[in-house]
């Protein structure tokens, strides 16, 4: 009995252990299975994952870059929205001034601004002691700023600009002689450099921008001078000289070029210098006619009545003031835009 059943217990152990077998497989494929259903799950959640944190970061970028340009370019739109309007009073002060600068009305004489009492709508900013509308001065005064400012700084640059450049290139005898040239020039106040070179010329626009120029040129040079001395050995440089490219050349094609970001830089803030000086020499007397409609003119004809009608006094001065300080910002951010230093500590 025990002898046949010994055979069918083996049959029946072997069965159980094929089943278990199956069992353990069953499971080890399910747990694989899962395993696999984790990963994709992970899988997809990882993409998930990095889209939004590259969509986070993105975002975060387009608000920084918003951030960063508003904060580098403020300056650079409000002085070039100042200069613009200076320029639109210049060009088209006969359809902008509602009275002409000269007409004289001694029945409205010293008429206070609109806003004050005993104001009147017609004269939005009062008359001076002429009868004059002190709104159409004072737009017809900035075309004498900005003529004075702009062709005294393009030639008084080009003077600089070449003068720098021969300087700083070729060094040595002519460097020391430019050189020598500047610290004359530079021995002198302006004051008293126009002051002469005004007691020789005479009065006149044409002579109040011969003097600023002759004020202002060493200004380019000395600029240029310096930059010279460290392009002249550059690579770029080096290769065109020894490509027999010539002495002028080079100078204008290889060095100059890459001054002129610096050189727009200090145009500007030379423009609205230039202004200021315009403006001392006419309010002393020494610039271009009474007759002719000046922001320091007009300061000089305030002077006595500061008390009794002070806005002949605080609006051009103001008008000053804001072209003024408008360039100055307009050359702040050129700089922030043109320096590559300062783009990248922006």
């Amino acid at each position: 009995m025990s002898g046949g059943l010994r055979p069918h217990a083996a049959a029946l152990a072997g069965v159980v252990a094929v089943a278990r077998d199956g069992q353990d497989e069953l499971t080890a494929g399910d747990a694989r299975a899962r395993g696999g259903a984790a990963d994709v799950g992970r899988g997809s959640a990882v993409p998930a994952e990095s889209r939004a944190r590259r969509q986070g970061f993105g975002r975060g970028a387009a608000q920084r870059a918003r951030r960063v340009f508003r904060k580098k370019y403020l300056k650079l739109h409000i002085g070039g929205l100042v200069f613009a309007l200076l320029i639109v009073m210049s060009l088209f002060a006969p359809l902008l001034a509602p009275f002409d600068p000269g007409a004289q009305n001694l029945e409205v004489k010293l008429l206070p601004p609109f806003f004050l009492d005993g104001g009147q709508a017609a004269h939005l900013l009062g008359t001076d002691n002429l009868g004059r509308d002190l709104l159409s001065r004072i737009i017809y005064g900035s075309r004498v700023s900005l003529l004075v400012g702009i062709v005294s700084v393009l030639f008084a640059a080009a003077i600089g600009i070449v003068l720098g450049a021969i300087s700083g290139y070729f060094g040595r005898y002519i460097d020391e002689f430019i050189m020598k040239i500047v610290e004359v020039f530079l021995a002198f106040p302006f004051l008293l450099l126009a002051i002469v070179i005004m007691a020789f010329l005479g009065e006149g626009l044409v002579n109040i921008i011969v003097a600023l120029i002759l004020s202002r040129w060493v200004q380019f040079c000395r600029l240029v001078r310096g930059e010279v001395l460290s392009l002249k050995t550059r690579d770029h440089v080096i290769a065109a000289r020894a490509l027999g490219g010539t002495d002028m050349y080079i100078i204008f094609r290889h060095i100059i070029p890459y001054t002129m970001p610096t050189l727009i830089v200090l145009g500007t803030f030379e423009i609205a210098l230039v202004i200021i000086q315009e403006s001392s020499l006419s309010f002393l007397g020494l610039g271009v006619p009474p007759s002719v409609p000046t922001w320091g003119t007009m300061l000089a004809e305030g002077r006595s009545y500061m008390h009794a009608a002070p806005w002949l006094s605080v609006f051009p001065g103001l008008a000053i003031l804001i072209t003024v300080l408008g360039l100055n910002l307009l050359g702040d951010g050129l700089r922030d835009v043109l320096d590559p230093h300062m783009r990248g500590r922006s």
